[in-house]
């Protein structure tokens, strides 16, 4: 198990070190650059989803995904992030307070 999990972290610092070293030998085009960036935004957006909705496999009940609506809209109106950590854990906490799981 041990020898898994330094081949996995080996090959993730190689991953992103990789992305250092060829920064300047690979250029992209603007369609490429647009496709990637467009493609992080999907994969960020699915495990919001996802870890917003789901907790132990099953749906996680109206509160979380309540406070993460608040977290994500007040990160759109750009509040500070203290802001909109703490408004979500609030809005998630007196839901389930309230009763609403």
């Amino acid at each position: 198990m041990l020898i898994a999990i330094a081949a996995l972290a080996a090959g993730t610092y190689l991953i992103r070190l990789s992305g250092a070293l060829l920064r300047k030998r690979i250029t992209l085009s603007t369609h490429a650059e647009k496709v990637i960036k467009a493609g992080a935004m999907v994969v960020l957006l699915a495990l919001t989803v996802t870890s917003s909705l789901l907790v132990d496999g099953g749906f996680a009940g109206w509160a979380l995904p309540a406070g993460v609506l608040i977290g994500g809209v007040l990160a759109w109106r750009r509040a500070p992030l203290a802001v909109v950590v703490v408004a979500a854990a609030a809005t998630t906490a007196l839901l389930r307070l309230a009763g609403v799981a």
